[in-house]
């Protein structure tokens, strides 16, 4: 399970970083959502938050992809973790000097998120270079893990601090934590990277399309993008919907929040934990986890009381994690390493450029039919598209994805 970590003296540290980092984000992001909910009184303005969040990827974000694949991605990383860090710093001022209106919010969510459509490409990319591709999907299993760890500790703290010192410390302590991130990144050793980044050269617009193309010519891509496309728009805004379900659903405050979002991690660990300890990716997985993760948010739908939404939503976070580590896992494998950056450019392109048109459409439903009801269209369009990976099949499982068949023995005699 921990082979990545026992193994690589770079993913150790890198790792390490990501650990105390990843506590802020969750944390900045439980308290951001809340404030423009609490500010706004607005389902709808909690979905224009992630709208702003999330625009930039799609605009920037096959842009970043393909800078992944020219300069240096540690660089990279440094230059964008150390941005985020005074986008945190921002919030933490405005928001201590109670000039946070909603306006201002959302627009330093559109510098971050401008920021983030350039690590994140990066930050994937290099992460087949700390372990080489023969660990990948451990060590993408294992960061889903602590990010999902990091989940259930962020959102948790987050409740606590806003009943008790405000919203503005929260802030202020996400930008304290990408301190010992920004320093792993400086400690790494790039003589013991795996497969040495060999910059692409020619136009960047050409390198973007060729990207592009190699994604359409490849149908395991094609297929495992076109299903994480739909389910992330239709049935991954969180952010968004977990806020508005603890207000207006089960009536509670910020604790309430902080405890089901918890909840969600805890069970997105789990599942992040059995992807881990399994040697390699399966197309079988991915797609009964698409199926589960469609028939859980039918079930946080029904729910009513904190406990039951809270069961329900652990179970959620179990086929959450089964299902994006896997996609995940199968797209970095699919493609030679000259196209890695951009492929994992495209792979946050769908992920997370879904969330402008999600972030709204979450919002809105919410605002008209309640947060429950935006889990049945999660629910159905998760549904969906586990059919259409079955109906799709066959669809090629790349080196490292699936274990080798055994040869069967062949008896020899020897007559003579």
């Amino acid at each position: 399970m921990f082979a990545s970590l026992r193994r690589h003296r770079n993913y150790r540290l890198y790792f390490g970083g990501q650990l105390i980092s990843q506590v802020g984000t969750w944390l900045q992001n439980a308290a951001q959502a809340w404030l423009v909910l609490d500010l706004s009184h607005s389902a709808a303005s909690v979905g224009w938050l992630g709208f702003c969040l999330y625009t930039p990827f799609a605009v920037f974000g096959l842009v970043g992809g393909a800078l992944a694949d020219r300069i240096d991605r540690r660089r990279m990383m440094v230059l964008t973790q150390t941005a985020m860090a005074l986008c945190a710093a921002a919030l933490a001022i405005v928001t201590y000097l109670r000039v946070d209106s909603v306006l201002v919010i959302d627009a330093i969510a559109v510098l971050r998120g401008t920021i983030q459509a350039f690590n994140n490409p990066s930050r994937q990319a290099l992460m087949v270079q700390l372990v080489g591709r023969s660990e990948l999907p451990n060590a993408i299993a294992l960061n889903a893990g602590l990010n999902n760890a990091t989940r259930i500790v962020g959102p948790a703290i987050a409740g606590v601090m806003i009943a008790t010192v405000g919203v503005a410390a929260c802030f202020a302590l996400n930008a304290i934590s990408f301190v010992p991130v920004i320093l792993a990144l400086l400690a790494l050793r790039p003589a013991e990277f795996h497969e040495p980044l060999v910059p692409k050269r020619g136009p960047l617009f050409r390198s973007i399309v060729d990207g592009l193309a190699y994604a359409r010519r490849t149908k395991t891509v094609a297929v495992v993008l076109s299903m994480l496309f739909v389910v992330a728009t239709v049935g991954i805004n969180f952010q968004v919907v977990l806020p508005i379900l603890a207000r207006t659903t089960l009536h509670g405050d910020a604790q309430t929040y902080g405890f089901i979002t918890a909840t969600f991690g805890l069970g997105a660990l789990a599942g992040a934990i059995g992807v881990a300890s399994r040697a390699r990716a399966s197309r079988t997985l991915l797609l009964l986890a698409a199926t589960g993760f469609g028939l859980a948010q039918l079930l946080v739908s029904t729910q009513r009381t904190a406990a039951g939404v809270a069961a329900a939503l652990f179970v959620t976070g179990i086929c959450y994690s089964l299902y994006t580590a896997s996609s995940n896992a199968i797209v970095q494998l699919a493609v030679p390493a000259h196209v890695q950056g951009r492929i994992a450019g495209l792979y946050n392109y769908v992920f997370l450029a879904s969330g402008p048109v999600g972030s709204l459409l979450a919002g809105g439903v919410a605002e008209r039919g309640g947060a429950p009801m935006t889990f049945v269209a999660g629910g159905v369009a998760a549904l969906a598209m586990a059919l259409a990976g079955f109906a799709l099949r066959p669809w090629p499982m790349p080196t490292g994805t699936v274990r080798p068949r055994r040869k069967r023995k062949e008896a020899v005699s020897n007559q003579g």
